[in-house]
């Protein structure tokens, strides 16, 4: 099964993460896993002030930062696995990728908000759910 691991640094990540390996029933199998971050764009008018080798240096070093304790996790599992990170607006990247890279499931956590403040705060995960064509797994 190609399954994508959407993460973001945050303890749901780390949740997340867990309860796949506790659960490794669950999916059953040898899987191959993709685990993607999305980095926010730099504003266009804070952009200018900068040389692109800087705002790439900026988001190499953010999805560095996620990137580095689920890699070594990952590793302790022994999971296949590979790692990507995008710059964008995260709900439609996650979808997207998942749809052009005919994913089987997406496997994201949950920060737990309530159905209001999903629709107050926003929420990378119900985006995901509303627009992603492949199943999603929310780990809450």
């Amino acid at each position: 099964m190609k399954i994508l691991l959407a993460v973001d640094g945050s303890a749901c990540t780390k949740q997340m993460l867990a309860w796949l390996a506790a659960h490794d029933e669950f999916l059953g199998g040898n899987h191959d896993y993709t685990v993607l971050t999305v980095t926010m764009p730099v504003p266009p008018h804070a952009k200018g002030f900068f040389d692109r080798a800087t705002v790439e240096n900026y988001y190499r070093a953010e999805a560095d930062e996620v990137l580095k304790p689920v890699r070594m996790f990952i590793a302790q599992q022994g999971w296949n696995a590979s790692f990507v990170d995008k710059v964008g607006h995260a709900p439609a990247v996650i979808s997207e990728l998942a749809d052009s890279g005919r994913f089987d499931l997406v496997v994201m956590g949950s920060h737990g908000h309530s159905a209001l403040g999903s629709v107050v705060l926003g929420s990378v995960t119900a985006r995901v759910l509303n627009h992603c064509k492949t199943p999603v797994l929310v780990i809450r």
